[in-house]
């Protein structure tokens, strides 16, 4: 799986929060409640694991990028771990996070994604609530013969949701984005061997409505923490995966 974060300025606010290992997080959690926190977070991530189905094909969720699927889902929680250049020096942001999505109609879905983010500065650190984003997402076209799914999606991630102390004191922004999947089990027998690759992706702009913001960042002339001015730049976001599996139905592929 490949992800990429471009941005139109010199210097990178913060990562793709949904990239990056996953944590386990129970040493907080002494006795008892800690075996139940671990059951509960096993049954409501299998419960809630984000796919989409087309044809003979399943296209899974990732923690990097959305699949194209328009469908119900509860996504909680979504565990990360990044490193990444901050206001002046490299974080490390650990995230708890989680989202919902409800169909409006058979191919649109409206959703809510927020999460609960520790930012490591090196010498000090900060918690705080992640910008609070809210977006629509359609179904744009299905081929079950070819295995082709492609959706599209705007979110808006509301200004100033999220806490200063971890970046995500943000202006509000618009965050268009094309979400494709294309599974290869429609190739003729002589390239069967190919019949279990798909690949799955995501394109997404988040574009500020405004030029500029205040977050906690590592003063350069002084080396101290503490509330900076910083530049909102537009940010893109891509990734894609390669997938190998084999196909739902036996002998589906060989039919077609």
């Amino acid at each position: 799986m490949f992800t990429h974060d471009r941005m139109a300025g010199a210097s990178r606010r913060r990562g793709d929060q949904r990239a990056g290992r996953v944590l386990t997080g129970d040493q907080c959690v002494p006795g008892w409640p800690r075996w139940l926190l671990i059951v509960a977070m096993v049954a409501l991530s299998h419960a809630a694991q984000a796919h989409g189905i087309v044809g003979n094909r399943v296209f899974p969720g990732t923690l990097a990028f959305d699949d194209p699927a328009v469908m119900d889902e509860l996504i909680l929680p979504a565990v990360s771990s990044l490193k990444h250049p901050g206001e002046g020096v490299d974080v490390t942001d650990n995230r708890i996070g989680g989202s919902f999505t409800r169909l409006l109609t058979s191919t649109l879905a409206f959703g809510i994604e927020s999460g609960w983010m520790h930012r490591n500065w090196g010498p000090s650190q900060r918690s705080g609530l992640d910008t609070t984003t809210l977006g629509l997402k359609g179904l744009l076209y299905k081929n079950e013969l070819h295995e082709v799914m492609i959706s599209a999606g705007l979110g808006w991630g509301i200004g100033s949701s999220g806490a200063q102390g971890v970046s995500a004191n943000n202006p509000d922004t618009l965050q268009p984005g094309i979400f494709f999947g294309k599974g290869f089990g429609d190739l003729p027998e002589s390239l069967s061997w190919l019949r279990p690759i798909a690949v799955t992706g995501a394109v997404t702009l988040e574009h500020p409505m405004v030029g500029s913001g205040t977050n906690f960042g590592i003063d350069p002339g002084t080396g101290q923490l503490g509330p900076m001015l910083s530049r909102a730049v537009d940010t893109l976001h891509w990734g894609f995966a390669v997938l190998s599996h084999r196909p739902l139905h036996a002998g589906q592929a060989s039919q077609k």
